[in-house]
């Protein structure tokens, strides 16, 4: 066992995340959720939040998704400066089971059939998983302080457990600042999934592996991936066991070494594949979804070959190719699913709610949601553009300039009726489509270079997004693109207008 290190500093978003972990519990919350993407460095926070309870005396359990990631978390608080002497995990014949430390670490299944620790506080990683164990453990104890940790808190009722989102930094912010990689997304395949049915919120497996597994599909996977995947270390997602074991002989047939794992590999196998993946004797990983969270390989192509409609797992999946590198200079995402195209880029999927199965302004800012602009196919090289942008990010080709948008005597107004499906976006939409953080970032910036409030700024956002900018307050600013400028412009001269007209009447009155 090593011995602990001192704790590593916190990055100015960490810090935001506990300061607002700290002012919840102050303002009267027993139930903060954190929302921490991939890469903002959870585990460096929950060391933290850790180190925080204990420079108080409080007894802490700390609560992981599966068995696999005890002995990971263990070695990660280590390793982040927390003294292994005074952690312990609550499991039949572990080595480090110590029921008297001050830490406990613990599985939900593990506790649903042991006593629960008596304990201070309790943090649940991996919280938009609500198991059973951990609603009966709330319900019995209402003034217990639970802190939920998710890089995705958008579960159905979860509003209804966790009573705080909190929201220090978002995926595209992380990806400004250096924290995370850029990325670039083809669309080699678009697959037919018409008619297939929809179990629990999803396509159902079978149907949509049977589709997946088609001979034309998968050998388009493997053809791209050696056009564009660039020899890079790869992960490949696949649907379920047989269409995964299928991809991987294809890969092999065609010479590219490859590796299979699913929820049945054992850690030390797993970990040595990671490791023949980073030294390149290992080209492509092809797994069933038990990647999505807890690894933090040297990833730098991801083949999506599994059609979901869930954002959750949407976004879990892109964020395993996130991750910086030393010598990685953006990811490659191969789409073979159209997941892009139906949800939209990852940095633009984000909710300002918990949702708590009824709020109407939780589902009316969801709703909102669905007009949230997606990418558009290049016509040259089939990257996927982001709506905000005119020009691709990977050959260069401009897009048609979009028409139905009329500019007269600085007004922007949307020319014609609403849209329809296929038609040009609004420049409102336009805007929104640069995601929510940055939108808001850029009229706090806009806001204190006019001398107006961050209440103004607010009024704009929801003007834009149809909901309250939550969890994103305490963002500084961000210099507005030109676009932005020109809608707050148009918007300044329509509210001067407006008031003159309202002069003129009163005047003739």
């Amino acid at each position: 066992m090593t011995t602990a290190t001192a704790l590593k500093p916190l990055r100015p978003h960490q810090q935001r995340a506990i300061d607002g972990i700290k002012q919840s519990i102050v303002d009267g919350h027993r139930r903060p959720m954190l929302q921490a993407p991939t890469g903002a460095g959870k585990t460096v926070i929950a060391a933290h939040i850790v180190a925080g309870a204990r420079a108080k005396s409080k007894r802490l359990a700390f609560c992981v998704p599966s068995i696999g990631l005890v002995d990971q978390t263990f070695e990660r608080f280590v390793e982040n400066g927390i003294d292994p002497a005074d952690m312990g995990v609550i499991q039949a014949d572990h080595p480090w089971k110590r029921p008297h430390a001050p830490i406990q670490i613990a599985t939900a299944q593990t506790l649903a059939r042991r006593d629960r620790p008596d304990v201070d506080l309790v943090v649940i990683d991996e919280a938009h998983v609500m198991h059973k164990v951990y609603q009966t453990w709330m319900d019995e104890q209402p003034d217990r302080i639970f802190i939920g940790l998710s890089a995705t808190p958008w579960s159905r009722g979860l509003g209804r457990r966790f009573d705080d989102l909190i929201k220090p930094t978002s995926t595209s912010e992380l990806i400004g600042e250096g924290y995370l990689s850029p990325f670039r997304v083809f669309a080699p395949t678009h697959p037919d999934l018409s008619g297939i049915a929809t179990v629990a919120g999803d396509y159902h497996e079978g149907q949509i592996a049977e589709r997946m597994s088609r001979a034309t599909i998968v050998a388009d996977v493997v053809t791209s991936w050696l056009a564009r995947g660039q020899d890079r270390p790869t992960l490949c997602f696949a649907v379920n066991r047989a269409h995964a074991q299928l991809l991987a002989g294809q890969f092999r047939e065609a010479g590219v070494p490859t590796a299979y794992v699913d929820a049945d590999t054992p850690r030390e196998e797993r970990e040595r594949i990671g490791r023949e993946l980073e030294a390149g004797r290992i080209k492509v990983v092809v797994n069933i979804g038990c990647l999505t969270t807890g690894i933090d390989w040297d990833v730098r192509c991801l083949i999506l070959a599994r059609p979901t409609k869930s954002e959750m797992l949407f976004v879990q999946i892109i964020g395993r190719a996130l991750r910086t590198a030393a010598g990685k200079d953006h990811a490659i995402i191969l789409d073979h699913s159209d997941t892009h195209l139906r949800l939209g880029m990852v940095t633009d999927i984000d909710f300002d709610d918990l949702d708590d199965g009824k709020s109407k302004a939780t589902a009316e800012c969801r709703k909102r949601e669905d007009t949230i602009p997606k990418p558009r196919e290049c016509q040259k090289c089939a990257a996927l553009v982001p709506a905000a942008m005119k020009e691709c990010p990977c050959c260069g080709t401009i897009a048609p300039r979009p028409t139905g948008v009329r500019v007269e005597d600085g007004d922007l107004t949307e020319f014609g009726p609403r849209r329809n499906k296929g038609e040009p976006l609004t420049v409102r939409e336009m805007i929104a489509g640069q995601g929510k953080t940055a939108v808001y970032m850029q009229l706090l910036w806009y806001a204190d270079e006019r001398g107006r409030s961050h209440g103004w700024a607010g009024h704009a956002y929801k003007e834009i997004f149809g909901c309250w900018p939550r969890g994103i307050s305490k963002y500084g600013g961000l210099e507005p693109t030109p676009l932005m400028r020109s809608w707050l412009r148009s918007r300044d001269i329509a509210y001067a207008k407006s008031k003159a007209r309202q002069a003129e009447v009163r005047h003739a009155v």
